[in-house]
């Protein structure tokens, strides 16, 4: 008997398919999860209204002004000039665009209403200010 003729021909291929499922999910997951992780890494204590409601989604500009007066537009830190500049270039590109401004509750009322006073500037009229409710 001859055994190198029975021996199985060694298979040296390496499957791809577990490991590109396993990447996909990968990239859902994260995908899923950034926004949440760049929208909760930056606290204010919202000021509380009784006619405050639940937004739906957040809109496609955020804008967040902390208690020292720091401006973050989608998360990233902006100069008010930035701030004008960015949101002029996107209000060209989408006339309907909306905005979500969120405070602290200690934030200067002049500050709150420097980025107001952008916003008019650029022409934004979907605005939307975020508080909590009171109950």
């Amino acid at each position: 008997m001859n055994l190198r003729a029975h021996k199985q021909r060694l298979i040296a291929e390496i499957n791809i398919t577990p490991f590109t499922d396993v990447i996909l999910v990968l990239l859902i997951i994260f995908m899923i999860t950034t926004p949440l992780i760049l929208q909760s890494s930056l606290k204010v204590n919202l000021p509380r209204a009784e006619s405050a409601s639940a937004v739906k989604e957040m809109g496609p500009v955020n804008i967040i002004i902390t208690n020292e007066g720091t401006v973050y537009l989608d998360g990233a830190m902006v100069t008010r000039r930035e701030l004008r500049e960015r949101i002029n270039s996107r209000h060209r590109n989408d006339p309907n665009l909306a905005v979500v401004v969120s405070s602290d509750r200690l934030v200067r009322f002049k500050d709150i209403v420097d980025i107001l006073d952008i916003l008019n500037t650029v022409g934004i009229k979907n605005l939307n200010i975020a508080a909590t409710n009171d109950k």
